[in-house]
């Protein structure tokens, strides 16, 4: 017995990870996209994103018979009573978001839509678009819905099930058709906030904003705890005991980046612009973002003397955050090209990177372990934060090395136990001198 028919568009990060939960919630989901490869490896059971659950779900989906992938968005459509697009909106020449993947699904999908299906936008995408999609469609009997997606690389399954809210926005007073949306989520306890379409599509990028401005934000603080020789562990740990501000987002690091926060800031900047507005904090998160990835350049520099040509510079992590195999604006990839840049030779390793990545190996040469990017390196910049980083055996990382530099960019690692290897330990907003942190000692009473 199955709950509703689906149909998922798109077979990405966001788009796998909708199609297997909303099948594991009992619904009937086809599952489409135009990669005929990964269409016929997800129908093998074989996952092609790295994210933690997936596989299992995509292998329980298709036992169950509640999953089906297909190639193409035409064929996942005939019995839907949902649509919902998760097709990719990038970035565009003058910063704005990309529809065109958008507008040609809907335009492809148009006579296609069984009457009384609603077709759900979970894509990224510029306040008013439901209203645009709509118009496309221009199909009385068809209804449009914004419910746009809140997951975290390496933790979607889960964001997706236990979400913190659930936001559905339909244009005019379809209220019906968010009640229908909401209906999706039943199996799932969590608030649901039904609003306006343009609402729903704005708090998207409200949530993402105020996230890269609060990074940007932090990193700055980093910043200053160099210069001030203060210790950024201590001072975000009293910060976040603030009720009003909490701990989340204040972990510095070489800046933000992934899938969606560079973009979308950049587009919300656009979206004022074009209202004859401007946005001047987060503009300042941004140009704050890139001048953090340079600091990082900075500190590389000066730690092997002062000039980067022909230096061998190890790197540990290349993707934009642990847990993911997602290099897409990643900052670790962003200090590389800088450090490239000035001539430096890089050896990288990732857990997740293997093979020869366009774009990336040209500049970065991919290592087969932690120890074998250390081979010969003047330097060492951990800029992911992999757990296994932290239990590598840092003596024996220190014999292959040829200097004896590590920049710890995220703070990850021990700094007793680089030194005890005999390493020079730099984190980010750390003192140079090793000393006590702060201690929470309970109130007596």
């Amino acid at each position: 017995m199955f709950g509703s028919t689906v149909a998922v568009i798109g077979a990405g990060y966001v788009g796998l990870t909708t199609a297997v939960c909303l099948a594991s919630l009992g619904h009937r989901v086809v599952c489409a996209d135009v990669d005929q490869e990964k269409v016929n490896a997800l129908g093998r059971g074989e996952a092609t994103i790295r994210e933690p659950g997936i596989c299992e779900l995509v292998v329980d989906g298709l036992a169950s018979g509640r999953l089906e992938f297909v190639l193409g968005a035409s064929a996942a459509v005939a019995e839907a009573e949902f649509v919902i697009l998760c097709v990719p909106t990038p970035m565009s020449a003058d910063g704005a978001a990309d529809l065109t993947m958008l507008e040609s699904v809907v335009t492809e999908l148009r006579d296609l839509l069984p009457p009384g299906c609603v077709v759900v936008n979970k894509s990224t995408v510029p306040v008013g678009t439901a209203t645009h999609v709509g118009e496309l469609l221009d199909r009385a009997d068809v209804s449009v819905a914004s419910n746009p997606e809140f997951l975290r690389e390496g933790s979607a399954v889960y964001d997706f099930l236990n979400p913190d809210r659930i936001v559905i926005g339909v244009a005019g007073e379809d209220r019906t058709a968010a009640e229908r949306v909401a209906g999706l989520y039943g199996k799932v306890d969590a608030p649901v906030l039904l609003t306006d379409s343009a609402s729903a599509e704005m708090i998207k990028y409200a949530a993402n904003c105020y996230l890269a401005t609060r990074l940007s934000f932090v990193n700055t603080i980093a910043e200053l705890c160099e210069y001030l020789d203060a210790n950024i562990d201590d001072v975000t740990s009293g910060v976040g005991h603030d009720v009003r501000i909490g701990h989340a987002f204040l972990r510095p690091g070489p800046g933000w980046g992934g899938s969606c926060l560079p973009k979308d800031t950049i587009a919300l900047v656009r979206t004022a612009e074009s209202v004859g507005s401007d946005f001047p904090l987060l503009r300042a998160a941004i140009e704050a973002n890139l001048r953090h990835q340079e600091r990082v350049v900075d500190k590389v520099r000066k730690a092997v003397g002062g000039d980067l040509a022909g230096v061998r510079i190890g790197l540990l992590g290349l993707t934009f955050k642990a847990g993911t195999d997602d290099l897409r604006d990643s900052p670790a990839l962003a200090v590389a090209e800088r450090l490239a840049a000035e001539g430096a030779e890089l050896l990288g390793y990732d857990p997740s990177v293997h093979a020869p990545v366009p774009g990336v190996t040209d500049r970065v040469r991919i290592a087969g372990s932690a120890y074998h990017a250390a081979n010969g390196a003047d330097a060492i910049v951990v800029l992911t934060e992999w757990p296994e980083f932290r239990a590598l055996d840092w003596p024996r990382i220190a014999a292959r090395l040829g200097g004896r530099a590590v920049i710890d960019t995220r703070n990850h690692l021990d700094p007793l136990v680089l030194r005890r290897a005999g390493l020079s330990y730099q984190g980010n907003g750390r003192a140079a001198a090793p000393r006590e942190g702060l201690e929470l000692l309970p109130i007596a009473g």
